[in-house]
């Protein structure tokens, strides 16, 4: 009788906080919509969408976060709260490599909440040209990948685009095995990207080792292959095999347990400084001895952190490249400011991509 007592009264403590809790969101999204209004007025063409501020944020709530929940967790709460008052201020379009299912889509909600309007593209550059057009605010695309490396799609779309890298996402890849039968042994035929079906090797030679794997365009089209063709399995998200109603039949069977994809999210607009930045270039150099050696120590004479460098084809020219690098920092830092300037005095062909914070969530 007493535990019953002690239950109706913790009960009655968490209505009333429900109640607190839901008259302050509603406050905060009564002040988000204020600040459209004052926004409006001073410029009719103004971006709500504010990156550097929806870091800052971020990171300030992981920073005071005192339990018991986890600071991501307290994170991706206030995430939902952010992405919902944003669309009050304005409803946010953005485009990524689809279809409905894939990991790209994950991250958009992830970086974005669930407020945001997504558009499914069949193609990288067909999600640049999305928001290049205007169709959509931002674009997500994947750039690399822990365990298998680097997007080249998504490097060699950046040569002509005209877009900035806005945010990033880090996404940890857990694929699932999924199928419209209810059982392992019936599978003949097993469908997925080509980077899930190598991520997932070892599992599959151990489990399914004289099923035939075919690789696809993605891992939603690979789901949606396994919902239509009998004695089909699919490599794939939880959130695919919702969509497409499939049975969960293992789980988590990549090889590498870390396995993590980082995604671009691409806009026409540069991000201030947040205060935990990064930036991310482009360039050429002529073919000669030591050229990268002389391109790259501007960066150590400043003191500045490269944290990845990609070499791709050029496409001007036999065996001329260019580099992609990532660095620590906001381009308008005046140390990193002036690395930029040697670097784009020397090269061949120079260009920021962008300046962004760094992933919070």
């Amino acid at each position: 009788m007493k535990e019953d007592v002690k239950l109706n009264a913790i009960r009655t403590r968490i209505d009333e906080i429900d109640l607190q809790l839901q008259q302050l969101i509603n406050e905060r999204a009564e002040a988000a919509q204020e600040v459209a209004r004052i926004k409006l007025n001073e410029d009719p063409q103004t971006e709500f969408y504010r990156p550097e501020r929806e870091a800052e944020v971020l990171r300030r709530v992981k920073e005071r976060n005192q339990g018991p929940l986890s600071e991501e967790e307290v994170a991706r709460l206030f995430r939902e709260i952010m992405s919902a008052c944003l669309a009050l201020e304005q409803p946010m379009d953005v485009a990524f490599l689809g279809p409905d299912g894939t990991y790209t889509q994950e991250a958009v909600l992830k970086h974005f909440g669930h407020s945001v309007r997504t558009t499914s593209m069949g193609s990288i550059p067909d999600t640049f040209r999305e928001v290049e057009a205007g169709a959509c605010h931002y674009g997500v695309v994947p750039v690399e990948n822990s365990t298998e490396g680097v997007i080249t799609h998504t490097l060699d779309t950046f040569l002509n685009s005209p877009l900035h890298i806005c945010g990033e996402v880090s996404l940890p890849i857990n694929h699932q095995l999924l199928s419209g039968e209810t059982a392992i042994q019936p599978i003949k035929v097993i469908y997925s990207h080509a980077q899930s079906l190598a991520q997932c090797r070892g599992w599959l030679d151990q489990h399914l080792p004289h099923v035939e794997r075919v690789a696809v365009g993605s891992n939603a089209e690979a789901a949606k292959l396994a919902a239509e063709i009998p004695a089909a399995g699919a490599i794939a998200s939880e959130a695919a095999g919702q969509i497409y109603q499939l049975n969960l039949l293992a789980s988590n069977i990549e090889d590498e347990p870390g396995n993590t994809t980082r995604f671009l999210v691409i806009g026409k607009q540069d991000a201030p400084v947040s205060g935990d930045d990064k930036t991310s270039i482009m360039f050429s150099i002529h073919n000669e001895a030591g050229g990268l050696h002389t391109m790259l120590t501007p960066f150590a004479e400043h003191d500045i952190s490269m944290t990845r460098i990609e070499s791709r084809p050029s496409r001007r020219g036999r065996w001329d490249y260019v580099f992609f690098i990532d660095v620590e920092g906001h381009r308008s830092d005046a140390n990193l400011a002036k690395a930029l300037l040697e670097i784009g005095q020397s090269a061949t062909q120079f260009k920021v991509l962008g300046s962004y914070p760094k992933a919070v969530i």
